[in-house]
């Protein structure tokens, strides 16, 4: 056998030996046999990558399930996600004209395609929501509160029913014996809420629909339900800005105290601007006025805060 006959038949017997698949091409040319191999290499590093990514700690997302043409589950376990999306937590510094300072923070954990559980508190840290001016801090109002988040139209419309709890003295009176107030109480107040977010790349909105009722001593002589509620939409000009207009409303709808009144707290109308950086950075201020009568006042309000 000349030299040429060897090069010829060599690379097709490594070929053959290394992919049974080819031994029915044994008598192919030299030409078919290079092209086969080629073909055999590309299904081999097509499945390696299939296989890596089935595997990995990273979620499976929708776009790569779309990319391949097929269903999968994203992967159960901690750090996981569903639907593409990832646990988050949202901490922002609050400071209102009427409910003073309060941070609060909000939690998010998915739990399927379009569903999150969530979680929330607010650090409410006005004297007078408390016992009084003159308390030292020890019994400030403590909201807490959980519930599931929906995340609707691939993302844009988020529905969010939460069921919270208040604790300090503001809804039932604190904890009295007798005739005399003692201290705050746990469990002060219930606090069934609803909020409804709308982002896209042009617009953005937002509902809040709140009900504060006594859960302790209702039938006192000092509690008090409150109904709170606020819409918002806006322009988005750039990415980082956006702005428009802001309604609130707080009512005082239940109030057991000797000759108290149920009656309209404040209700505001004004704008907002916003200003959002990379990393879930965000400050936003929103002022305005009283509509009405019986208000105290112009209003203002500004938050501060990060999601990550």
């Amino acid at each position: 056998m000349n030299t040429r006959s060897i090069l010829t038949v060599l690379p097709a017997a490594l070929c053959v030996l290394s992919s049974p698949a080819l031994a029915a091409e044994e008598a192919a040319s030299e030409e078919a046999i290079v092209s086969e191999a080629a073909r055999d290499s590309e299904s081999v590093s097509f499945s390696a990558s299939n296989i890596a990514s089935g595997y990995s700690v990273s979620p499976v997302t929708a776009e790569s399930i779309a990319r391949q043409g097929r269903y999968a589950l994203a992967q159960d376990g901690a750090g996981g996600a569903a639907g593409g999306r990832e646990a988050s937590y949202t901490v922002a510094l609050n400071q209102d004209s009427f409910f003073g300072f309060n941070p609060s923070f909000n939690g998010l954990i998915p739990v399927n395609e379009t569903m999150d559980f969530s979680f929330y508190g607010i650090f409410w840290t006005k004297p007078a929501f408390g016992l009084g001016q003159g308390n030292t801090g020890d019994d400030l109002w403590t909201e807490f509160g959980v519930g599931v988040n929906f995340n609707l139209m691939d993302g844009k419309l988020k529905v969010k029913p939460q069921l919270g709890i208040t604790n300090g003295s503001l809804l039932s009176g604190g904890q009295i014996a007798g005739g005399n107030t003692q201290g705050a109480r746990f469990l002060d107040g219930i606090v069934p809420s609803l909020t409804i977010n709308y982002s896209d790349d042009t617009f953005e909105a937002e509902y809040y629909g709140g009900y504060y009722a006594a859960l302790r001593q209702r039938n006192g002589n000092a509690a008090l339900d409150f109904a709170h509620t606020w819409l918002n939409f806006g322009y988005k000009a750039t990415s980082n800005v956006s702005f428009g207009p802001h309604y609130e409303l707080l009512y005082n709808t239940r109030n057991t105290y000797p000759g108290g009144n149920t009656a309209k707290t404040y209700e505001w109308l004004g704008g907002y601007v916003q200003f959002s950086l990379p990393k879930g950075l965000f400050a936003r201020f929103t002022g305005g006025g009283s509509i009405g009568s019986g208000d105290t006042g112009d209003f203002y309000k500004m938050s501060v805060g990060m999601s990550f």
